[in-house]
């Protein structure tokens, strides 16, 4: 596996954000989702990588710097197709480690909550994250989840 920043022309990456967003979109109603466009990864805040192996897509995710000392986890996907080998393992700890290297102190997510969403919460949980209340601009939602990692 490697990861490769940026990727976000490749039309496979874009394929996989779109799959990302009608997948949020189907588990929670409208103003319940909160993942970011093609645009919104765009942005300077925000470093986005895709996982590959060879030319195969695996995943992607990306992290936003919210402040100087707190970053959020945006976009965490795997492909369907390489679901449970470790890709989204892989993705969250060179994310942290990134955040580790900016000097965050924090490192944040929201995510869906309901059945759809179980395995990514036990997947932050195992890594040490912890419910916490709405940050940045997150308002206490009954379809969201907040975490948090102190670094």
């Amino acid at each position: 596996m490697r990861i490769i920043q940026g990727d976000l022309d490749s039309t496979e990456v874009i394929a996989l954000l779109q799959e990302h967003l009608d997948d949020m979109r189907k588990h929670s109603p409208p103003g319940s989702a909160h993942a970011l466009d093609l645009a919104g990864l765009r942005a300077v805040e925000v470093t986005f990588w895709a996982i590959r192996d060879g030319s195969a897509l695996l995943g992607c995710g990306a992290l936003k710097e919210l402040d100087k000392t707190h970053g959020e986890i945006k976009s965490m996907r795997t492909s369907k197709s390489f679901l449970g080998r470790g890709v989204a393992k892989t993705m969250l700890s060179h994310i942290i480690e990134v955040a580790k290297s900016r000097s965050y102190a924090r490192l944040s997510l929201e995510t869906g909550s309901g059945p759809a969403f179980e395995p990514a919460l036990v997947l932050y949980e195992k890594f040490g994250f912890r419910y916490c209340g709405p940050f940045a601009d997150y308002r206490e939602d009954p379809f969201s989840r907040f975490m948090t990692l102190e670094l």
